[in-house]
């Protein structure tokens, strides 16, 4: 069973959509008690990181999560904001992260990009996965994804990012880290590559 964390993120039905067309079981909630019976978890994003934090933590999923996640090693995919708030902290904001995943989420920089509007990054854009990224197999990566961000995850350890985007200069745009990934794009936007994304990461 995957619970796709509700926290009312607007792109919660586009995810579950995709999931009962794989007839892959799912379940929206913010229930600790479904949290915790969760095989593993999608935390979407549509919005601003310290106001998804200040939910995360004032609902009491964060120590829920915490224990399902970095204890008994649950899988979890964040999804744009969703992947951001998986770092320590954010350029966008002035609360701490989850901190699954060691790095800062920074704002791009706009003077590197040429043409207006710089900000945000919107529309699709191919990506440079690695060779072994198990997200990623089957998607037709010069299609690429759908994107609209202005940040981006800077993570400390360059081998938990799984894929770069040309924006200005390469960003990361996925991460991994042991049973916890993460991804800047909008998968649930994104076509035949978001649903091979979303029943890759169901059956790893």
């Amino acid at each position: 069973m995957i619970a796709i964390i509700d926290y009312g993120s607007g792109n919660i039905a586009a995810i579950a959509n995709i999931y009962k067309q794989l007839k892959v079981p799912y379940v929206i909630t913010n229930d600790l008690g479904e949290l915790a019976k969760a095989d593993r978890y999608v935390l979407p994003g549509v919005g601003a990181f310290d106001a998804t934090m200040r939910y995360l933590n004032d609902s009491g999923m964060v120590a829920t999560l915490n224990e399902q996640v970095l204890v008994r090693k649950k899988k979890v995919l964040g999804i744009c904001v969703g992947m951001q708030v998986l770092a320590e902290s954010s350029d966008e904001g002035s609360l701490a992260g989850l901190g699954w995943v060691r790095g800062r989420v920074r704002q791009i920089d706009a003077s590197l990009i040429p043409a207006n509007p710089k900000l945000p990054h919107m529309g699709w854009n191919s990506i440079v996965p690695k060779a072994d990224a198990a997200l990623f197999v089957g998607v037709d990566i010069q299609q690429g994804f759908y994107f609209l961000h202005s940040y981006y995850f800077d993570a400390t350890d360059p081998d938990d990012v799984v894929a770069t985007v040309q924006y200005g200069k390469e960003l990361p745009c996925a991460v991994a880290h042991a049973n916890v990934f993460g991804m800047q794009f909008h998968p649930e936007k994104s076509h035949a590559n978001g649903v091979a994304v979303f029943r890759n990461f169901a059956e790893l």
